[in-house]
C-alpha cells in the first residue's frame, strides 16, 4: 500500500514530477483492499489530485485514462464533478476512444439541469452527420439519456433525418432517440409521425420494437393520431403473426416464445388502437384467438404474452366473437394455468370463458406472480361483472388457503367484494376460518371486511350478533374503535334476544379476558341484564345457574387484570355499580368495591368511583333512577349522530307562535361584508322593559347535576331585545366559564302572515363584553332591516338587567 503511494510524485525544490498514472485495474484493487473507511477516503483523495494533475497537463494521451477512473470514483459515491469540463472536451476530441469516453462521462455527470450541458450540443450534432455509425450510435445515446428540452428542439430535425437511414443500427438508436424527444418536448410529437408509420415496414426487430413503442408514445401523449395509426393495424396484426408461426430462431427465441419483448409491446399498441374502435378490434379478432392458441403457457415468456392478450380482449370493441370454437376446449386447457383466456362465441360469452381460465389460474397456476395477477384482473372485473365472477366463488375462496401472503389479500378482498345476502352464511363461514389463522397484518382487513359484510346482508340479528362475537373472540384486539359502541347498539335494539346475549357473553368473559373489544362488551351486557344472567332462564341457549358471587367475582378479575385498560375497567366499574340494582344480597361488597378506585391513579376511574360513592351516600334514594337500564338506541333516529354530539333534536311546539322562515336565497356579497360594521360606533343605550321571565320547575333529576355537593340549579332569564313588525328576538345566556358565555336567539313570527328572506347576523368585539345583532326580513312584501346593541347580558352570574339600545 506505502509503496503505491510512494511511486505517485517525487518533489525537487519548485519541480513536481509525476509519474505514469497507475492503471484503473489497479486503483481498483487497493481501494477494494482498503480496511476501513477513512483508508478508503485517503485513496480516493490521493487519486482525485493525481487526475486533477493529469487534466491539468493538457493533451498527453492520458485523458481518456484519467475520466474513467474518475467515473469510478463517481460510481462509490465521491465527488467528480470537476470532470465535467474535461468529458466536454473529450467528446469534441477526433479520437474515438476519448470520445467515447467523453460521451461515456457526459450521460453519467451531466444532466440537463447544468450549464455545462449546453456545451456538447454542437458535437452532438457534429457527431450525428459523422461518416462512422459507432460515433452517430454514441451522440445518439447521450442525447436519449440526458438531452434537455432545448437541446431537443436544436437537433429534433437531425433525429428525424436519420429516422430515415438505411442503416439498422441507427435507425433503432434514432427511434429510441425520438421517444426521448417527445416526452421532453410533445409539441414536436407530429414531427415524427410519418418516418414512424414508414418503420413498420423494417425486418430488424430491434427497429420494429423502437418503432412500436415510438408509435405508442405517438398515441398517448396525442389522442388525434389514433385514426393515423389505425391505418396501420394490419400491418401490426401482420408483424405479430409472423412472430406467433414463425419457426425456431437463435437470435430471438426466449423459452421457445420468438422475441416475447416484441409480442407484448404489439399487443399493447393493438390495445389502444382498437379501444373504442369496432374496425379496428375486428382486424386483431382472428390474430388474439391465434396468439392464445400458438403460445406455450408453460414458461414466464409465453404467460407474460397471454397475460397481454387477455388485456387485449378486455379492453376492445369485438362485435363478432373470436372464432375457433373447435379450440375452445383446448384454449381452456393450456391456459388454465396462465392469467386469462379467449372465448370464441358473442362477447359476453367471451367474457365468461376468459373468467373461468382466470379463476383457474388463480388456483392452478404453480408461480405465486402468476396467482397474484389473476387475482388482480378478476378484482377489476368484479365491479363491472359481478354475477360472471360470482360462478368461480369457489375457485377464489381456495386462493385463501394460498402460502403467499399478498396473494391472500388479493383473494380476501375479492372473497369480500363476492358476499351477498344469497350466499352470505357460506360465504361468511368461509371468512371466519380465514380469520383464525390468517396472518397478523390481514386482520383488522378481515374483521373489517366481516362487520360490513354482516351489517348489509346478516339474515337475523342473532345470526349478526354471534357473527360479531366470534369476531371478538378470535381477532378482539385487531377490530376498530367504533366496534364495541356499534355492537352495543345492536344488542340494546335485539330486546328478545338480552337474555341469549348476556348468557353468551358471560361465558366469554369467564373463559377469556384478554380480548379487551369483547370484554368491554361483555361488563356492559352484564351491566343492563344482570338479573337476566342470574335468573338462568333462557330458551335460545343452554342455562347455566350463575350466582351474584360469580359474577362479581367475574368483574373483580376484569378490575384487577394487568390486560385490562383503562377503558375495559371503566366498564368494569359501571357494570358492578349497575348490579347494585339488580341484586339484593351483595350491595355493601359493590360499595367496598366501588370505594376502593375512589383513590385510583387513573383520573377518569376515580371520578366514576367517587360519583358513584356519592350515589350511595347522599342520593341512595335516587340510584335505582339513575342506574336503570338504557333505553333503546334507535341507529337511523334524527338524533343518533354515532358519536358526534352537535346538538339536541327537539319536537316543534304548535302552541306558540310560528317560527320565522328563514331565507333560502344566498345573501349578496355586500351584505355579507357589512356585518363588519356592526362594531362601528357606539350610541347611548337605552333600558327596555324586560319581557317576563320563564322558570324552570326544579325535579329531583336535577340533582344529578351535584353528585359532589356545593352547586344547585339556577333558572337562567330569557329577555326580549327586539320586538317589531309582528317579530320577537328572545335573548337566553348560559354561563359555561369564567370568562365564556353560550348565547341563544330565539326568533318568533306573531303575525298570521309568512316572514320570509330572514337573517340575523352578529357581531362580538374581542375587547368588551358587548354584541350587535342585525336583523333583515321581508314581511307582507315590505323589507325591514334594523339593528340593535346588547351591551350587558342577562344571566345569574351578571348582576342587573341587559343593556340594550337600536341603532
Amino acid at each position: 500500500m506505502m509503496e503505491y503511494f510512494c511511486a505517485k510524485s517525487t518533489t525537487s525544490g519548485f519541480d513536481t514530477v509525476m509519474t505514469p498514472s497507475v492503471r484503473l485495474q489497479e486503483m481498483i484493487r487497493v481501494i477494494r483492499s482498503a480496511r476501513t473507511q477513512g483508508e478508503e477516503r485517503g485513496i480516493i483523495q490521493r487519486e482525485c489530485a493525481d487526475i486533477r494533475a493529469q487534466f491539468r497537463q493538457g493533451d498527453n494521451g492520458e485523458r481518456s485514462h484519467s475520466l474513467a477512473k474518475l467515473l469510478y470514483v463517481h460510481m462509490l459515491g465521491y465527488p467528480a464533478h470537476f470532470g465535467q469540463m474535461e468529458c466536454v472536451r473529450l467528446i469534441a476530441s477526433p479520437r474515438y476512444n476519448e470520445k467515447r469516453m467523453g460521451y461515456l462521462g457526459a450521460m453519467m455527470l451531466l444532466d440537463e439541469k447544468q450549464d455545462a450541458s449546453l456545451l456538447i450540443t454542437n458535437s452532438i450534432k457534429n457527431d450525428l452527420s459523422h461518416s462512422s455509425q459507432y460515433v452517430q450510435s454514441l451522440a445518439l445515446c447521450t442525447l436519449a439519456c440526458m438531452g434537455s428540452a432545448e437541446m431537443c428542439r436544436d437537433l429534433a430535425s437531425e433525429i428525424e433525418r436519420l429516422l430515415r437511414a438505411s442503416n439498422s443500427y441507427i435507425k433503432k438508436k434514432a427511434t429510441l432517440c425520438a421517444v426521448h424527444i417527445i416526452r421532453k418536448v410533445p409539441e414536436l410529437a407530429e414531427l415524427f409521425i410519418p418516418s414512424a408509420r414508414s418503420l413498420l415496414s423494417e425486418k430488424n426487430h430491434g427497429v420494429l420494437h423502437g418503432a412500436v413503442v415510438l408509435i405508442t408514445e405517438l398515441c398517448e401523449r396525442n389522442p388525434d393520431t389514433l385514426d393515423q395509426f389505425r391505418k396501420a393495424v394490419p400491418e401490426l396484426v401482420q408483424i405479430m403473426k409472423g412472430l406467433v408461426t414463425s419457426s425456431y430462431s437463435p437470435e430471438h427465441n426466449v423459452a421457445g416464445i420468438s422475441d416475447p419483448f416484441l409480442q407484448v409491446r404489439i399487443l399493447r399498441l393493438l390495445r389502444i388502437l382498437g379501444h373504442n374502435n369496432d374496425t379496428a378490434s375486428d382486424a386483431m379478432n382472428d390474430l388474439l384467438a391465434q396468439v392464445a392458441t400458438n403460445t406455450d403457457s408453460s414458461k414466464t415468456a409465453g404467460s407474460a404474452v397471454l397475460y397481454e392478450t387477455v388485456l387485449t380482449i378486455m379492453d376492445i370493441n369485438s362485435e363478432s366473437g373470436l372464432r375457433y370454437e373447435a379450440e375452445q376446449e383446448r384454449v381452456l386447457w393450456e391456459l388454465n394455468e396462465a392469467a386469462g383466456a379467449i372465448a370464441q362465441h358473442t362477447p359476453h360469452e367471451q367474457r365468461d370463458f376468459y373468467y373461468a381460465t382466470v379463476a383457474g389460474a388463480a388456483s392452478a397456476f404453480p408461480v405465486m406472480s402468476m396467482s397474484y395477477i389473476s387475482m388482480t384482473s378478476l378484482q377489476k372485473i368484479v365491479q363491472t361483472d359481478h354475477n360472471a365472477v360470482q360462478r368461480h366463488r369457489g375457485t377464489i375462496v381456495d386462493c385463501l388457503k394460498d402460502q403467499d401472503t399478498s396473494v391472500k389479500r388479493r383473494a380476501l378482498e375479492l372473497s369480500l367484494a363476492l358476499v351477498s345476502a344469497v350466499n352470505i352464511r357460506s360465504m361468511m363461514k368461509e371468512l371466519l376460518i380465514f380469520l383464525s389463522t390468517c396472518p397478523l397484518e390481514l386482520r383488522s382487513q378481515t374483521a373489517s371486511g366481516i362487520f360490513n359484510a354482516a351489517e348489509r346482508y346478516s339474515p337475523s340479528k342473532r345470526w349478526h350478533i354471534d357473527t360479531i362475537l366470534h369476531v371478538l373472540t378470535t381477532a378482539g384486539g385487531d377490530v376498530r374503535d367504533e366496534t364495541v359502541p356499534n355492537l352495543i347498539q345492536l344488542i340494546s335494539t335485539a330486546s328478545e334476544l338480552h337474555c341469549y346475549t348476556v348468557h353468551k357473553l358471560y361465558r366469554a368473559l369467564v373463559k377469556d379476558i384478554s380480548q379487551q373489544s369483547l370484554v368491554q362488551v361483555a361488563c356492559w351486557c352484564i351491566g343492563e341484564y344482570g338479573d337476566l344472567l342470574l335468573k338462568g332462564e333462557c330458551e335460545e341457549i343452554e342455562p347455566v345457574q350463575v350466582s351474584e358471587d360469580d359474577v362479581l367475582e367475574a368483574l373483580e378479575t376484569v378490575l384487577q387484570s394487568h390486560m385490562s385498560s383503562p377503558a375495559t375497567r371503566g366498564f368494569a366499574l359501571t357494570a358492578t355499580m349497575k348490579l347494585s340494582t339488580r341484586i339484593t344480597d351483595n350491595v355493601d361488597r359493590i360499595r367496598s368495591i366501588v370505594s376502593i378506585y375512589g383513590s385510583c391513579i387513573d383520573l377518569e376511574l376515580q371520578q366514576r368511583a367517587v360519583e358513584y360513592n356519592a350515589l350511595f351516600k347522599k342520593y341512595d334514594h335516587m340510584r335505582a333512577a339513575v342506574l336503570e337500564r338504557m333505553p333503546v338506541i334507535d341507529k337511523n333516529s334524527p338524533g343518533h349522530t354515532n358519536g358526534d354530539t352537535s346538538g339536541e333534536v327537539k319536537e316543534p311546539d304548535t302552541s306558540k307562535p310560528k317560527p320565522v322562515e328563514a331565507g333560502l336565497l344566498s345573501e349578496p356579497v355586500s351584505q355579507v361584508c357589512d356585518l363588519l360594521d356592526l362594531l362601528g360606533g357606539t350610541d347611548t343605550p337605552l333600558q327596555p322593559n324586560p319581557a317576563p321571565t320563564s322558570t324552570s320547575t326544579t325535579t329531583s333529576s336535577a340533582d344529578l347535576l351535584d353528585l359532589l355537593g356545593g352547586l344547585e340549579p339556577t333558572p337562567v332569564p330569557s329577555v326580549t331585545v327586539y320586538e317589531k313588525n309582528g317579530l320577537s328576538l328572545k335573548m337566553q345566556c348560559d354561563k359555561q366559564t369564567e370568562t365564556d358565555i353560550t348565547v341563544t336567539l330565539i326568533a318568533s313570527n306573531s303575525t298570521q302572515s309568512d316572514i320570509t328572506n330572514f337573517t340575523l347576523q352578529a357581531a362580538v368585539p374581542k375587547v368588551s363584553l358587548k354584541m350587535r345583532v342585525r336583523v333583515s326580513y321581508s314581511n307582507q312584501g315590505a323589507v325591514h332591516q334594523d339593528t340593535v346593541q346588547i351591551d350587558s347580558f342577562p344571566s345569574p352570574a351578571w348582576n342587573g338587567q341587559p343593556s340594550i339600545s337600536p341603532l
